[in-house]
């Protein structure tokens, strides 16, 4: 979860190939798969350590208490587990799991972000509790092997008068009293000669614990974690400024911000804090606008949906501006301090190393995708990309007009150079009681691409792949689960043009 670390590995600077960026954007795929990895061998290393406190309470031995950690026999194992610091710390550490996992689910996670949040900020405890688990020295070892090897019979145990052994005969030896009336014929030589494998000796087993290495394995990473937030918390201490903050349609609301020092590429996003809100609970949204030689700004749109964003509307709605007027810096509004962390990489930032790309967007998915076409709207020059294939789904006529005019600029800029197949932009309406357009006459290059329903997925695939013959398209997804696994399963499949697509998903779940 080093988002940093992770955006660097898959920076222009570095060559790596497109399977190599691909396998890092399943990082919090792959984040989930360790978290459930971790509940499942816990369970198992619970169960095993209280059949643990049951075996120490009944097989308790008093010759041998230095490996035993029950005091008596047939001690209360709920006892041995709360009066021993593994015991203690195990049971902290499965309460911190439990919370951490609950509020992991899709349900609590959309409903209360923040409770998500901060049980998951409980790892930093778990770590601590993990590193003193291992410290009381509860597993031991037996140091004296040479003195006293496995199976050795010791002749000078105070607890009873006889131990018994297997003779070479197959009678047994005789006690520590039957020896003494027989002192005669055992000489200092017999007692240490081997008899079927067993061996006679004077001084007891000593036992010492392990060294605790659970540090060898956690210290890495976690430096690694602590090094990346310190320097996020440093880099994101400066708070923006906020140049414009724009209504839309359908409860979305636009900021406009300006930073020192602030550079991004289409497709990545950031990280929003607003204290007035909440003093510790982050969002991540997209950048819809990234900043350019020519121009500092850059922007994000925001789904009024939550309780977080809810807040956050609220202290915006009495700066709110009814257009996209950006004004000067000695007349701006008083806006809340808000705090940007970022940008971090996704997905959506290689839609420019395919040649052909296809973008499918639903809703407010369609915000990794709206950098994109602002970046082809500033210059093109150096993109890899010859073709691009817009496909955006709502149910609301009016979600269109987020980006309308953006859409509108970019295909008037590509008929005045003559690049008119170099966009291909599809738009469906799927909930509608009827025929509609778009509201504004300069909006009619967008009507005519307009198709009420929803698309049908295979025929676009197999039209993208009669026009893009053996050649590798890059299929890009920012939507509803149901349309990400549909495109998945028509990526995989085979086609008759020999056209491969990759898919590359968009996600901040």
């Amino acid at each position: 979860m080093c988002r940093t670390v992770i955006g660097l590995l898959r920076g222009p600077k570095m060559v790596l190939s497109r399977k190599t960026r691909r396998m890092l954007d399943k990082h919090k795929t792959f984040h989930a798969a360790c978290g459930l990895a971790i509940c499942l061998f816990s369970a198992v290393h619970v169960g095993a350590h209280v059949l643990n406190a049951v075996n120490f309470s009944v097989n308790y031995n008093h010759e041998f208490p230095s490996i035993n950690v029950a005091r008596y026999k047939n001690e209360d194992p709920r006892k041995i587990i709360f009066t021993s610091v593994p015991g203690v710390t195990g049971v902290l550490m499965v309460l911190i799991l439990f919370l951490m996992c609950t509020a992991s689910t899709s349900s609590i996670r959309t409903a209360n972000y923040g409770i998500f949040l901060h049980t998951h900020n409980l790892f930093f405890i778990f770590y601590l509790l993990l590193l003193l688990h291992a410290c009381a020295g509860v597993l031991k070892y037996q140091s004296n092997l040479e003195e006293h090897p496995p199976g050795c019979l010791y002749l000078n145990r105070s607890a009873q008068g006889e131990v018994p052994g297997a003779a070479a005969d197959g009678g047994e030896f005789p006690g520590r009293a039957a020896r003494a009336l027989m002192g005669s014929f055992f000489s200092h030589e017999d007692m240490s000669v081997h008899n079927n494998s067993e061996k006679i000796c004077t001084k007891g087993p000593t036992f010492r614990p392990h060294f605790p290495e659970t540090w060898l394995w956690i210290s890495g990473p976690l430096c690694l974690y602590c090094a990346e937030r310190l320097y996020r918390y440093i880099r994101s201490s400066k708070p923006v400024t906020i140049v414009a903050v724009i209504t839309h349609p359908c409860d979305v609301v636009e900021i406009r911000m300006v930073k020192e020092k602030f550079s991004a590429r289409p497709g990545q996003y950031i990280t929003l804090l607003c204290p007035s809100v909440s003093a510790l609970e982050t969002h991540p949204f997209t950048l819809t606008m990234c900043p350019t030689e020519s121009k500092a700004t850059f922007a994000i749109h925001i789904k009024v949906v939550g309780d977080w964003t809810e807040r956050f509307y609220e202290l915006l709605e009495s700066h709110l501006t009814a257009g996209t007027e950006i004004l000067p810096k000695c007349q701006q509004r008083k806006h809340p301090k808000i705090y940007v962390d970022g940008p971090f990489g996704s997905p959506s930032e290689e839609v420019f190393n395919y040649q052909i790309s296809l973008c499918i967007a639903g809703g407010i998915g369609v915000t990794p995708f709206a950098s994109v076409l602002n970046r082809l709207l500033d210059s093109w020059d150096g993109c890899k990309l010859q073709r691009l294939y817009f496909v955006w789904v709502c149910r609301d006529i009016h979600s269109f007009l987020w980006f309308a005019d953006l859409l509108c600029l970019l295909h008037r800029k590509l008929w005045q150079e003559n690049r008119p197949d170099y966009l291909n932009i599809q738009l469906y309406l799927s909930q509608t009681n009827g025929i509609q357009n778009i509201i504004g006459e300069k909006y009619q290059a967008l009507n005519s691409r307009l198709s009420i329903g929803r698309p049908q997925w295979k025929l676009l695939f197999e039209e993208v792949a009669k026009s893009s013959r053996g050649k590798t398209v890059g299929v890009f997804c920012c939507g509803p689960k149901g349309i990400s696994k549909e495109l998945h399963k028509l990526c995989n499949s085979a086609n008759q043009y020999g056209t491969t697509f990759e898919y590359n998903k968009e996600s901040f779940t």
